[in-house]
C-alpha cells in the first residue's frame, strides 16, 4: 500500500491574520485528508538578544517583552486549538524560542512533517514595511532550507470556506 503524501502538517503561527488563515487552511486539510496538524509559535529571542546587546533594550525590558511574547504565543496557539475543535480536528501545539525560521524547521524535522504551511505576506500596499521585511525574510528562509514541502497560503475567502467545511 502506498503511503499518503501528506500525513503530518506544521503550520507556522506568528499572530498575524495571514498565519491564522494558514491555520484555517491546515484545519481544513487535516479534516479532508485525515492528517495530523501541529501549530508552532516561535518567540524571537534572537532579535531580543540583539536589541539588548545593542542597547536598544535593557535586560529587564527584554525579559518583560519575552514574557509578554510567550503569553501571546500561548494565546494564539489556544485560539488555533479552539478553531480545530469546531471542525473536529485535534491540533497539537508547540511554543519555541529562538530564530523563527530555524525553529520552525527544527520543529518540522522533529515532527517528521510532510508539509509546512505559511501565511502569505500582509498586503498593506507598501512593500517596504518592517513587518513585510521580517515576515518575508522568515518565509523565504523556511522555503529555502526546508527538507519537506512548503505551501504559502494565499487562499481567498478562507473565512467563508472554513465555515463551509
Amino acid at each position: 500500500m502506498i503511503k499518503p503524501l501528506i500525513q503530518k502538517v506544521i503550520v507556522a503561527i506568528n499572530g498575524s491574520e495571514k498565519s491564522l488563515h494558514a491555520a484555517m487552511y491546515g484545519i481544513i486539510m487535516a479534516r479532508q485528508y485525515k492528517c495530523e496538524l501541529k501549530a508552532v509559535y516561535v518567540v524571537d529571542t534572537a532579535s531580543l538578544r540583539q536589541l539588548t546587546m545593542s542597547g536598544f533594550l535593557y535586560k529587564e525590558e527584554s525579559e518583560k517583552y519575552e514574557k509578554n511574547l510567550l503569553e501571546d504565543g500561548n494565546k494564539y496557539l489556544q485560539e488555533i486549538v479552539s478553531l480545530g475543535k469546531t471542525k473536529g480536528v485535534k491540533v497539537q501545539t508547540e511554543l519555541r524560542k529562538g530564530t523563527p525560521w530555524s525553529e520552525i524547521l527544527h520543529s518540522a524535522e522533529d515532527y517528521r512533517a510532510d508539509l509546512i504551511l505559511l501565511g502569505g505576506n500582509e498586503n498593506k500596499g507598501n512593500v517596504s514595511t518592517v513587518y513585510h521585511d521580517a515576515t518575508g525574510t522568515t518565509n523565504m528562509d523556511i522555503i529555502g532550507y526546508a527538507k519537506c514541502n512548503v505551501l504559502v497560503v494565499h487562499q481567498k475567502e478562507i473565512n467563508r470556506l472554513f465555515k463551509l467545511y
